[in-house]
């Protein structure tokens, strides 16, 4: 195994991206297309993701609206996003999904902002293992004479700096989104 910079960087990338994603997910009030994104649908047999069977948008503030693309599936749609345990309350009229974004109470409001807490939890230790990794390749890159002592000391000081970047972004990120859900 031998350290790669990029292969690092990218990988902390990685955990930061994976964070915001989930992050989006989480229901803040605010109507956000992103939420629908775990939902899946079964239509023509099988089971499918909600965006290849409609399109997902939000017109309003506190409203999505699902454009059902084959009338058939509507059915299909409804109860597909009322199975994802979202706490949505669909609403058909003809080939839209009308999805109003019912009021968070304070109880809720505390459960996402802990939600969001964990996953930062989750990426802050997926880029410390990462960090673990790339020590470990330094130590066995030196152990093998490829690198002096001083350059494994120095690599382990760069990859020390990434982590605490990617660590700030991580919980600048969970921040963000805990203070967006607490506001509402």
């Amino acid at each position: 195994m031998k350290y790669d910079k990029a292969d690092i960087e990218r990988r902390m990338t990685g955990a930061v991206e994976s964070l915001k994603s989930d992050l989006s997910g989480l229901r803040t009030g605010r109507a956000n297309t992103a939420l629908l994104d775990p939902v899946v649908v079964e239509v023509y047999g099988s089971m499918m993701p909600l965006n290849q069977v409609a399109t997902v948008s939000a017109p309003e503030p506190r409203m999505l609206s699902v454009q059902v693309w084959d009338k058939a599936n509507v059915s299909a749609v409804e109860k597909g996003i009322s199975k994802a345990n979202l706490g949505l309350n669909p609403m058909s009229d003809g080939q839209n999904v009308r999805l109003p974004m019912p009021d968070l109470n304070e109880e809720r409001r505390k459960e996402l902002a802990k939600l969001a807490g964990n996953y930062a939890e989750k990426a802050k230790i997926a880029i410390r293992n990462v960090r673990r990794d790339a020590n470990e390749a330094l130590k066995e890159d030196e152990k093998k004479k490829e690198i002096s002592e001083d350059d494994r000391k120095r690599l382990e000081d760069e990859v020390q700096k990434m982590t605490d970047k990617y660590v700030a972004d991580t919980e600048k990120a969970a921040e963000s989104k805990e203070k967006e859900i607490l506001s509402q």
